[in-house]
């Protein structure tokens, strides 16, 4: 052997080492027919053979028995004879029968004249990657069929310009778009006009790109022009190296949410306003008790010094101005019961259009010839339930304010509509007939604190001196007796409408209660009578008796209840003036014990209170305070004719 032969072998014998020795691919001949001629490690290791087990055998041994049906060992090598490579993947089978997914090699061998020799055939295991791909594969389906099926949330995907790339059935459901419609257009379709014209779709991808997300609350459009209160929130998604690809974008309709806890606020709010006015009234109207005790004492000193002296011209004057101060003390203390919803009410019947006719002259007198009064009342509307005096002064005082709204002038609309189901508008109301009466202004409307505020006591936007800030107070405490409601509807610049929702009389009560009680004739002069005055307050029980004894009437006086049936058990008495409010017993407790004991002797019971106890006798004589002798003397002259129809005033 020469040298060129013995270096050409051991070539040879390299070269087939080094083939041996690889295990990671399967590397192997076969002839022109596909018969395997060898073998080496890496095929051993993959496809469980033994050189010995597979030489001289058919290559398609390995395939699936399907694809050895279809043809495709024989493609295979048929495409690499011809177009001088065949590459491709696909199932193979061990010698246990095991499949792995293999990526394979078909090359053609051919000799010195370019005849067909056999193949070379390279077979490498991808099984791992092929089986990671295809649980990427699944995930990736699984995730799409995931966000797909969420409805409740819009999730879709942008691309770096903000242009929508993908659209899912919430964003469909929530948006009214279907994919066709949207995909391609930009994020700043969803945005109200003035968000866009402000820029925050591009602030929202601005703030995404530079801090990875971003994330607001707001309103956003639908297809059809409807509004919805949106929360989303925009990722920014990257590649490996760091790069922007676009944005994934979630949106959720959460207008529910959104006015359920602003009913929720508004409740708490509405709670702790009631509330408040709730310990304001009980501590006002203790005030107001208090403050006509005292003016009734002022009242009735006043009235009895007027009796026993003659004074001059300058004394009488000034007494006539201390009782001018007392009846404006009496005013403003009926206004306070009134907020304190305390305030002593005639309920009648009462037809508003005919009151407010009635009231024309003085109401336009009141407000001044600027300001022009406009009516409009359906014909046949219901009257309704309330204290026809008290709604003169609640009007009067709308009136009033909305005069002082309009300082240039303009027109004042006083109306009213029935409301057969006030209750839906009003919860609070009861589920009947109510008649809304409204008085609208074009005055300069109040702010939103302002308008929160309006009907707090003592509350005033007007200058020092020019109000009390209890006139919408009073206002509202008549609606709260009357069972109605106050509402005020104000725009800044656009005027203000305040509405008094009042409850529908019930046809034929009233009158039917005056048909059946006629009242006797009061006498003309009371003869002297024996009295008990009971009161806990001394400075009105010395003006009480003093003003009992001015009529010529004996009078024995007590400060409290338990003294008053002491003098009861030792005396004769022809009639019984008392307090209500009194400490350990009440004035209706007294008279309960006095209807038990002595049902002959009449009682008045002297208060500035609407409401009694729910134990009081509904036929007690009820005697307003502050009062004076005419009052009193009136009173009495119903006690001793035995009329108690006409008990409150």
């Amino acid at each position: 052997m020469n040298g060129d032969g013995a270096s050409a072998l051991v070539g040879e014998d390299r070269y087939k080492l080094l083939v041996d020795a690889i295990t990671d691919y399967a590397i192997y001949m076969l002839d022109r027919q596909g018969n395997i001629v060898s073998w080496n490690a890496g095929a051993s290791r993959f496809k469980g053979y033994e050189a010995k087990e597979v030489l001289g055998t058919h290559f398609s041994r390995f395939y699936r028995s399907d694809d050895r049906d279809r043809g495709l060992p024989s493609l295979a090598l048929k495409y690499a004879a011809e177009e001088g490579r065949f590459e491709g993947e696909g199932w193979r089978v061990r010698k246990d029968g095991s499949e792995f997914w293999a990526h394979v090699i078909v090359d053609p061998i051919r000799d010195n004249g370019g005849d067909l020799i056999g193949f070379a055939k390279i077979t490498r295991d991808l099984t791992e990657r092929k089986q990671a791909e295809e649980q990427l594969r699944k995930t990736e389906q699984q995730f799409r069929l995931l966000v797909q099926g969420v409805t409740d949330y819009a999730i879709y995907m942008m691309d770096a310009d903000g242009h929508v790339s993908s659209w899912n059935a919430g964003a469909e459901r929530i948006k009214g778009y279907r994919p066709d419609e949207i995909i391609g257009k930009h994020l700043s379709n969803f945005f109200p006009e003035q968000d866009r014209l402000a820029g925050i779709p591009q602030l929202a991808l601005e703030t995404a790109r530079r801090d990875g997300r971003y994330e607001s609350e707001g309103w956003r459009l639908r297809k059809d022009g409807t509004r919805f209160w949106a929360n989303a929130v925009i990722d920014a998604i990257r590649s490996d190296d760091g790069s922007l690809i676009g944005f994934a974008k979630i949106t959720r309709d959460i207008t529910e949410k959104r006015d359920a806890q602003q009913a929720l606020e508004l409740a708490r709010e509405e709670l702790f306003q009631a509330q408040k006015m709730e310990a304001l009234g009980q501590l006002t109207g203790g005030v107001a008790h208090d403050f006509n005790n005292l003016l009734m004492a002022v009242q009735a000193s006043l009235d009895l010094l007027k009796r026993r002296i003659s004074p001059t011209p300058e004394a009488q004057s000034l007494i006539d101005n201390a009782l001018q101060a007392t009846r404006r003390g009496a005013s403003l203390t009926q206004r306070l019961l009134a907020f304190s919803r305390r305030q002593d009410l005639d309920f009648e019947p009462v037809d508003l259009w005919v009151l407010i006719r009635g009231m024309t002259d003085m109401l336009q007198r009141s407000i001044g010839p600027a300001v022009v009064v406009e009516t409009h009342f359906p014909l046949n509307l219901p009257s309704v339930r309330t204290d026809p005096n008290q709604m003169v002064n609640a009007l009067l005082n709308l009136a009033i304010n909305a005069r002082d709204a309009m300082p240039e002038g303009g027109r004042l609309l006083i109306g009213a509509r029935l409301e057969t189901h006030a209750h839906k508008a009003h919860p609070e109301l009861r589920e009947k007939a109510y008649l809304c009466l409204y008085i609208q202004d074009e005055g300069h409307g109040m702010d939103p604190d302002t308008l929160k505020n309006a009907t707090a006591p003592f509350f005033t936007t007007k200058g020092v001196g020019k109000g009390t800030g209890l006139g919408l107070s009073m206002v509202q405490g008549l609606m709260a007796q009357s069972s109605g409601k106050l509402v005020l509807h104000s725009v800044e610049g656009a005027g203000t409408t305040a509405e008094l929702w009042l409850p529908i009389a019930e046809a034929g009560v009233e009158e039917k209660q005056e048909e059946h009680t006629v009242p006797p004739p009061f006498p003309d002069k009371v003869d002297a009578l024996s009295v008990l005055a009971v009161d806990d307050d001394p400075l009105v029980l010395m003006n009480t008796v003093m003003m009992l004894e001015d009529m010529g009437h004996s009078v024995c006086e007590a400060s409290s209840g338990t003294k008053a049936l002491t003098f009861l058990a030792e005396r004769n008495i022809d009639l019984i003036v008392t307090d209500q409010a009194m400490p350990q017993m009440t004035g209706s407790q007294l008279a309960d014990i006095v209807r038990e004991r002595w049902p002959g002797i009449p009682i008045v019971l002297a208060t500035g209170y609407s409401e009694l106890p729910p134990e009081a006798r509904a036929d007690l004589l009820r005697l307003s305070k502050p009062f004076g002798e005419r009052q009193l003397e009136d009173i009495i002259k119903r006690a001793m004719s035995g009329d108690t129809r006409l008990s409150r005033r």
